[in-house]
């Protein structure tokens, strides 16, 4: 089979831009909700009865993004949640993940990436719940000593100074990828009725493809070059779709590079239908791997994970709700660096959870 390295590259530019355009509507809806609701989650009291602990961590979690990772590790180290319920955030989440399953392309089908979306955060709410209540049943809490809320808090002066990256990443590209995803907004909604828009689709072709490589550009600049001050130390509507932009541009790095490894391992190096079958005879060691790169600190393996899932034919949903209970989301660094002890257990307990729960999944055969 002749390989089109051109015609590859673009198509999975392409196919990463319109997942993007489903991402961005869930991550800046997240956001501004989150931001609008702020004040519910703040203050010096416990919230609720010690009793709806596990039960507030669990629907917390499940609320798509890190966002409520982040929230719940400040909250437990202000002694504001138990530790069955911190427990249960994490046992719930899936992190950015639930924006790419969130999302849709030509490689999946809209309703199946629904119901697998339900499924995951169903048995990962269920799961937390019991694992969050035996956590206080038995009484475990393991306490920190207090320290400023914020760790750390770079100087605000260097981001006044109107450097390339910063303009960059604070205005050309900043309003660049919000203008694509509102360019792709139209097309994101009539997909999810099998439909388009007539002379529509042929221009937001071209748009994906930009919105991918602007994303991949803002994400480096950001990540290496932007010597600004850590937006999270304000409190303004700009700074919280400051956190969105990078989010979105993370994901899209993600899944770019999930798409282009998994096609060609699948489409050049394997075969379809070779690697087909190799997924459904080795389902049992999908599950591990899963649980395995979804338990790395941060959203990158459960976003490689899902990837994979809307990408890879027969991936079982057994290793996509391992990896999903696995995953701790970005809300485990605060945690790390305030209680590493909690962080640990949170980590290690949560994956062997995730272990019993996929299996047990693929013991009773359950599909989409």
């Amino acid at each position: 089979m002749d390989f089109n390295s051109w015609s590859f590259i673009l198509d999975n530019l392409e196919a990463t831009g319109v997942i993007g355009g489903y991402v961005s509507i869930s991550i800046i809806g997240v956001y501004l909700l989150t931001y609008a609701s702020r004040e519910k989650l703040s203050g010096n009291n416990q919230i609720g009865p010690s009793w709806s602990h596990p039960i507030i961590g669990a629907l917390l979690g499940i609320i798509p993004g890190c966002g409520a990772t982040i929230v719940v590790s400040s909250m437990y180290k202000n002694r504001k949640i138990s530790f069955g319920g911190l427990f249960a955030t994490f046992i719930a989440t899936l992190g950015e993940g639930s924006f790419v399953l969130l999302g849709a392309s030509d490689e999946v089908s809209v309703a199946a990436n629904l119901k697998a979306f339900l499924i995951v955060n169903l048995v990962g709410a269920i799961v937390a719940i019991i694992f969050g209540y035996l956590v206080d049943m038995i009484g475990i809490n393991i306490n920190s000593h207090e320290i400023p809320e914020k760790i750390v808090e770079q100087s605000h002066h260097s981001s006044k100074a109107r450097t390339i990256p910063h303009v960059i990443v604070e205005y050309v590209g900043f309003y660049l990828i919000l203008t694509f995803s509102a360019f792709l907004l139209p097309g994101s909604i009539m997909a999810l009725w099998g439909d388009g828009i007539t002379g529509y689709d042929d221009l937001s072709v071209w748009v994906a493809i930009l919105f991918t490589i602007f994303s991949i550009i803002y994400y480096f600049v950001y990540k290496f070059n932007y010597k600004g001050h850590d937006c999270s130390c304000d409190n303004n509507v700009k700074a919280t779709l400051l956190h969105a932009v990078f989010d979105i541009s993370t994901i899209i790095i993600y899944v770019l590079a999930g798409l282009l490894i998994a096609n060609y391992i699948i489409d050049i190096l394997v075969g379809p239908e070779t690697f087909d079958a190799w997924m459904t005879s080795s389902a049992f060691v999908v599950v591990v791997i899963a649980a395995i790169i979804g338990a790395t600190p941060g959203c990158g393996g459960m976003i490689s994970v899902a990837v994979a899932f809307i990408t890879i034919p027969n991936f079982p949903i057994a290793a996509l709700i391992a990896a999903g209970i696995a995953t701790s989301g970005d809300g485990i660094f605060p945690l790390l660096a305030f209680n590493k002890k909690a962080a640990l257990i949170v980590t290690v307990f949560g994956f062997i959870i995730a272990l019993m729960v996929g299996y047990t999944v693929l013991v009773l055969g359950i599909e989409i």
